[in-house]
């Protein structure tokens, strides 16, 4: 009895479902991409501010400012306000309130979402603490900055933004030099 055909077929199917998930795997992030463009969820902002920065006195814009909990993150996480009314192309500040409640040092992500997601492009965040991870000891708690500009070319039609921000926990990704370092 002669197993060696079957098995060189088996071995190929198995490593052709292996190279699918490896291609699925690089497609997944321009897939993303195109659902959130068509479905209009899970506006990013735009990039550092290169225009001339000013200022548009005649017009107001309200940003909204939300902070939420990812499933398995402890942490208290909120704004400072819950909305500031801002002139088109002026810096602005908003400051985000974090406590870690926790007996353990724990590290936190913040990924942020600009909603209407068409306006996103005209959000330019120039300071953030969503650039960097926040590790907070025991107990601690810190207020994290985030400046931002609502570029002066936003259209005349969108007069309300919304700044949301999820804070993940991810103590457990980091390794055990990156948890001990403050």
């Amino acid at each position: 009895m002669d197993d060696g055909l079957p098995t060189a077929r088996l071995v190929r199917r198995l490593l052709l479902v292996v190279a699918a998930m490896f291609a699925f795997g690089f497609a997944l992030v321009p897939l993303y991409e195109v659902m959130c463009q068509a479905f209009g969820i899970n506006g990013k902002t735009a990039g550092a501010y290169t225009g001339e920065q000013q200022v548009d006195a005649a017009r107001m814009v309200r940003v909204q400012f939300l902070a939420s909990n990812a499933a398995g993150m402890g942490w208290e996480f909120r704004p400072q306000q819950d909305e500031l009314e801002v002139h088109p192309g002026a810096s602005n500040q908003m400051l985000f309130v974090a406590h870690n409640p926790s007996d353990r040092p724990m590290t936190g992500q913040a990924v942020p979402s600009v909603a209407p997601a068409r306006a996103a492009a005209w959000f330019h965040k120039t300071e953030c603490f969503c650039f960097t991870q926040q590790v907070l000891m025991p107990g601690e708690r810190i207020e994290m900055p985030v400046r931002f500009i609502v570029d002066r070319d936003l259209p005349a039609d969108v007069r309300h933004l919304t700044l949301g921000y999820t804070l993940f926990d991810i103590t457990g990704r980091q390794g055990p030099q990156a948890q001990a370092v403050r």
